[in-house]
């Protein structure tokens, strides 16, 4: 059985540069999990730190990231489809896969193997069940799958489409994406919440004296409309915001500040979630030297 190892943690933890780390020291390959590093162009505002690939002088090779135009959808689906094609290249060369992100749902659905296919919008369907309530339709959804998270249920929009995606699969079960077998090595990034806070704040800073402005106002010029920024949340919806003249600056950073600390506690929260659906997550000191953190991943996988 094939090994996957996981990294996860909250943002600004350092994640990409460790997995990159131990793909170097184990000849592996990484996988990215972050729902918006799909996107091309979108660098600085999705914290790709590409250069962290770059380990004492080579190339660690990464995946699923910059694949998509940012007009472009995507979800968790294709996440899985795109996981699944990375994966099996990287096992079929003898390379060790290593999936590392923050995107609790990506890494959920690879990890306890979700059942997702894709469907068409079905308007008959959909028709057939306008008349039943939300706690009908909930419970129609629930025989069909567990329910890993409340997303799906979230609006009446998200229901409706959760419930067309089953009733599809059901007719047309090839349509679901099969992970294979493999064990799991999961391993998470932690410090102490205000030691995050201080690193997001550093963070931040530091995107915003490389351009991460500039890097929004070049997609508004290429076309990517303002409505379709905003709809990727935290730096795309406040920095579009103060490019419009509808905050100031100081209120665009004090505002982004506060949206990226409450996801960091999502992302926890996302992942204490997966600890009770019977996830182990070895949890990993942040504050450790690089060296310790990668002797503590690789004598965990022997």
């Amino acid at each position: 059985m094939n090994k996957l190892i996981t990294i996860l943690g909250p943002t600004a933890t350092g994640k990409t540069a460790l997995a990159a780390e131990v793909a170097y020291r184990l000849g592996g390959e990484v996988i990215s999990a972050d729902s918006r590093q799909v996107f091309r162009g979108m660098d600085l505002g999705t914290g790709k730190d590409l250069a962290d690939y770059t380990v004492h002088g080579a190339e660690v090779p990464y995946h699923v990231i910059d694949i998509c135009d940012p007009a472009e959808e995507y979800n968790a689906y294709r996440f899985m489809g795109d996981f699944l094609e990375a994966y099996n290249s990287i096992v079929s060369r003898g390379r060790v896969p290593i999936m590392c992100g923050g995107t609790g749902m990506y890494l959920d659905a690879v990890i306890r193997g979700y059942h997702l296919a894709d469907a068409p919008v079905d308007e008959e369907y959909r028709a057939s069940i306008a008349e039943c309530s939300d706690e009908e339709l909930t419970e129609r959804l629930a025989s069909y799958i567990s329910l890993h998270n409340h997303t799906d249920t979230e609006t009446r929009d998200r229901l409706v489409r959760a419930l067309e995606i089953q009733e599809f699969a059901q007719r047309h079960p090839e349509a679901y994406i099969h992970m294979p077998e493999m064990e799991h090595c999961v391993f998470g990034v932690s410090f102490p919440r205000e030691e995050i806070i201080a690193r997001i704040e550093r963070r931040l800073r530091r995107r915003l004296d490389e351009g991460m402005t500039d890097e929004v106002q070049r997609l508004l010029e290429e076309g990517v409309s303002a409505e379709r920024l905003m709809k990727f949340g935290l730096e795309y919806r406040h920095v579009t915001r103060y490019l419009l003249g509808q905050c100031t600056e100081e209120e665009m950073f004090r505002d982004l500040f506060t949206d990226i600390r409450r996801f960091a506690k999502r992302q926890m929260t996302w992942f204490r979630r997966m600890e009770r659906n019977g996830v182990d997550i070895h949890w990993i000191d942040g504050s450790l030297s690089m060296e310790e953190k990668v002797n503590l991943v690789a004598m965990a996988i022997r």
